[in-house]
């Protein structure tokens, strides 16, 4: 399940959700859709992370250099 991408993992987290919210389920099975809701959260969080770490900004230094710093998600709100 790991190998699929954040709109993916997105989507199924949502069908799972539903499913979930939807009461029409027996205990089993909805034990079994949290399980599999609770891996697709692990993989989102996973890649937004990944994602967070690739971000950079770029910045002009005085002299005209560009230079690259981590993004910092606190310091954009």
């Amino acid at each position: 399940m790991n190998d699929i991408n954040f709109e993916e993992a997105i989507k199924m987290l949502e069908s799972e959700v539903k499913k979930l919210e939807s009461g029409n389920m027996a205990l089993d099975e909805s034990i079994d859709a949290f399980e599999t809701a609770i891996k697709l959260v692990k993989i989102c969080n996973e890649k937004l992370e990944n994602a967070e770490r690739k971000v950079r900004i770029l910045t002009e230094n005085s002299d005209g250099t560009i230079s690259d710093m981590p993004f910092d998600v606190d310091n954009e709100a």
